[in-house]
């Protein structure tokens, strides 16, 4: 599903830090009728409060919580991609874990390397797209909450123009943009989205600044794909609201936050590792959504109305029962330099959709390379 990304991008959650490899361990004990299940964890930024790490820790206590005395789990934090992930991928497998779950696209090449070495191994690629007998891989549909989140803002702004803070210019983050944009202008036909290139995943300060840069251009809405929660504080120093991406965080910014889009893996981690324990496991790929429950928008702030949170809660069962579609278009829909992109009553295919290089009308920004 995935093989029409470039070879060369790299995921959107994923920010390569220093190799401290700092290591940490949850141990249920050994069931009375065996040995459990080792399962392994490898994480690319320090295990934080909130984010895309905290999202998958959340993941693999979904694991244990379920299955208790039958698994064991590992995980090791803030290990950078490359050279530094294959020797920790390589250590848990030769430590016995029997599942390993590797969520950073810089780890697909580790990964698969290490599969071949382990063949009695499963091996879980998180946001690659490559498979293997024994390595499966998984991703969500973060779009559809962004546009999701688009809607929100759409109603909440003032200005009409939003700000966007992002990462990199690969599919994912492009589909992020673009249906944020739509979703904003379903509501506000005037809006606007005004975006910043980092090209880094996790860079607190410069994501600070990035927000605070935006905010001083007129927006009062701002969104993000990188890997901190600076955006929600600069958010909540300025007075300003902002979407909340990952995770909750309504601890960093109470007043700022709109809304979270947050990824759920513990029901998607449970079941692989369910598929293990019963000798059921295929490798294969899993692109899921709010369907899936891999997606979901919630945890609004106390600025929203209800009428707008009831909104965007209609329209996330809408995509859920597959009603509504970000990249359905009604009418034509144009890229920001004025090329048909969404045919009339046109819906995009996943094809197009992991493939997409276009930023759509409305985005004021220019695709960084």
């Amino acid at each position: 599903m995935f093989k029409n990304l470039a070879a060369t991008a790299v995921a959107a959650c994923c920010i390569s830090l220093a190799p401290s490899g700092a290591f940490s361990q949850t141990t249920s004990q050994t069931a009375d009728a065996g040995k459990p299940l080792k399962i392994g964890f490898v994480y690319v930024a320090p295990l934080t409060e909130a984010g895309w790490v905290r999202q998958h820790e959340e993941g693999r206590k979904a694991v244990q919580a379920a299955l208790g005395k039958r698994v064991q789990t590992t995980y090791v934090e803030d290990v950078a991609e490359g050279a530094d992930a294959e020797r920790v991928i390589r250590d848990l497998a030769a430590q016995g874990n029997s599942l390993i779950f590797t969520p950073s696209f810089g780890y697909m090449e580790p990964t698969l390397k290490v599969a071949q070495e382990f063949p009695g191994v499963k091996f879980e690629s998180i946001t690659g797209y490559k498979t293997a007998p024994n390595v499966a891989v998984a991703n969500a549909r973060y779009y559809e909450g962004r546009y999701l989140a688009g809607i929100a803002a759409g109603r909440m702004t003032q200005t009409h123009l939003a700000g966007y803070v992002a990462g990199f210019p690969i599919p994912e983050v492009l589909q992020g943009i673009n249906a944020f944009t739509l979703g904003m202008r379903s509501v506000d036909p005037k809006a606007e989205v005004k975006v910043v290139w980092l090209n880094a995943w996790f860079d607190p300060t410069r994501e600070r600044d990035a927000a605070m840069t935006l905010f001083n251009q007129n927006v009062d809405v701002v969104s993000f794909h990188t890997g901190s929660t600076a955006v929600m504080a600069a958010a909540q120093e300025r007075g300003k609201l902002a979407i909340a991406y990952h995770s909750d965080m309504r601890s960093i910014a109470p007043d700022a936050q709109i809304l979270a889009v947050t990824h759920r893996w513990g029901d998607y981690y449970t079941a692989r590792a369910q598929a293990v324990l019963d000798g059921s496991w295929k490798s294969g790929a899993v692109w899921g959504g709010v369907k899936q429950g891999m997606i979901r928008v919630g945890d609004f702030g106390p600025k929203v109305p209800k009428a707008v949170q009831a909104e965007v809660l209609k329209a996330q069962q809408a995509i859920g029962t597959g009603k509504l579609h970000p990249f359905h278009a009604v009418q034509a829909v144009h890229d920001n330099e004025g090329h048909e992109v969404i045919a009339p009553g046109e819906t995009l295919s996943d094809d197009k959709i992991l493939g997409m290089n276009w930023l759509v009308a409305g985005v004021q920004g220019k695709i960084s390379h």
